[in-house]
């Protein structure tokens, strides 16, 4: 028996996953499972990259008791990384929901347009997208003598390995990734004065990183919702949705799509095994997991969903309204953007999850326009496909029929690329 280990590792928790065909299916098992999130460290926010070093490490180890791991591979969450002056880490981390990136992103635009921006890469404005990062990185100073900038994914197979890879997925989500070339954008790296030893070529999900207490350390797509696609069992080609504290809406298509319309609508197109994911990144569970943990920290979330259905409040907001990215209250920036207050705190999570639907109902209907085609399923897999309400309202406003999975389907993707190999 071949045994796989995938490390998916999210903005709230990671997770490491033991997988292996029996006959003829992919059977997973996890066996470890530990903490994450942003901390604040000096007015920014941050990531505890040691920790999450640390805890790679002890899955492994817990892993390697029980099982004979042939390979193994981590994906993350996009944008963020880590700067290497060699083999020197400069810290801090930062988090893509640090507010350092609002100061610079017209002067990004003056150099290099945003229509110019998603003409070459496709990509869709974010603020915290990884190429305004890197030049607030430049502005402040930090990049004087680095040598890479490696993604969180990327980063931590080198410290297991020592070798250093970039992968194609993730690279993807920088917004300097050319849509035909499918490497780094040297036009647009040169323009923003960006060192050029940080841009080298790309490799594929598949192919070897090194080896790590005797175990192949191979390059899944280390985007998480590239492997998460990966791990849809999809009857033909269809919209998915997977649902974190990031909603990922998007469906396979051959090519880009970077037309006028789909720079309006924010339309992105991120790298997948062999094909263009073209999707939009909007509004998940973090303003569900948010209002949780303000209002509701006693609460499990399956008894808080069934008192948001029994709520009459009907008000909605726009969820992908800026204010409720990082909020210092969640439940004030939805007070801030109702007509009318929710009376009891279960009003609020009603107000969320009919606003979540509302949201995926207008994506939905920009990638129709812009693709040209007509979709009648709606994959759901990721955390948010257990909230059956929420699967419920979202098959109303769209009108499609919804398919929740509740499968950690991201791990699954990062094992069947790995079993590929055997």
């Amino acid at each position: 028996m071949k045994y796989t280990l995938a490390i998916d590792i999210g903005a709230s928790s990671g997770r490491h996953i033991v997988g292996w065909q029996e006959n003829g299916e992919l059977k997973n098992k996890e066996i470890y499972r530990f903490k994450n999130g942003v901390e604040e460290n000096n007015g920014h926010l941050i990531w505890d990259i040691d920790y999450l070093l640390e805890q790679v490490k002890a899955g492994i180890a817990e892993a390697q008791k029980n099982y004979h791991i042939e390979s193994l591979s981590i994906d993350t969450w996009g944008v963020d990384y880590v700067l290497l002056k060699g083999d020197e880490e400069l810290y801090p981390v930062y988090a893509y929901r640090d507010s350092r990136t609002e100061k610079v992103i017209d002067e990004v635009h003056s150099i290099v347009p945003f229509e110019e921006l998603y003409e070459h890469t496709g990509c869709q404005f974010q603020p915290f997208n990884t190429i305004y990062q890197l030049y607030a990185d430049l502005k402040e100073g930090r990049l004087e003598g680095v040598t890479d900038f490696m993604m969180i994914p990327e980063y931590l197979m080198y410290k297991l390995t020592g070798v250093k890879k970039k992968e194609f997925t993730n690279a993807t989500t920088t917004g300097l990734i050319n849509h035909d070339s499918l490497e780094f954008d040297h036009d647009i790296t040169e323009k923003l004065r960006l060192p050029e030893q940080l841009f080298p070529k790309l490799n594929q999900p598949g192919e070897t990183v090194g080896y790590y207490n005797g175990t192949e350390v191979l390059l899944c797509a280390t985007h998480d919702t590239g492997s998460a696609v990966e791990g849809i069992p999809m009857e033909g080609n269809e919209l998915y949705i997977s649902s974190g504290t990031w909603s990922l809406l998007g469906v396979k298509t051959e090519k880009p799509i970077t037309d006028i319309g789909s720079m309006k609508a924010n339309y992105s197109n991120e790298g997948g095994v062999g094909y263009n994911r073209y999707q939009k990144n909007i509004m998940g569970m973090w303003i569900v997991n948010e209002l949780q943990k303000e209002l509701c920290p006693d609460e499990n979330i399956a008894e808080i969903v069934i008192k948001a259905e029994e709520s009459s409040y009907d008000l909605t907001l726009d969820a992908n309204h800026e204010s409720l990215l990082a909020p210092d209250s969640m439940s004030k920036a939805f007070d801030d953007l109702l007509i009318e207050k929710p009376e009891s705190k279960y009003d609020y999570f009603r107000c969320a999850f009919k606003s979540l639907a509302l949201s995926y109902k207008q994506a939905i209907e920009e990638l129709e326009h812009n693709t040209g085609k007509t979709y009648s399923k709606l994959y759901i897999v990721g955390g948010g496909a257990k909230n059956q309400f929420l699967n419920r309202l979202t098959e109303q406003a769209t009108g499609k029929k919804v398919i929740a999975l509740p499968i950690e389907a991201t791990a699954i993707g990062n094992l069947r690329i790995q079993l590929e190999r055997y």
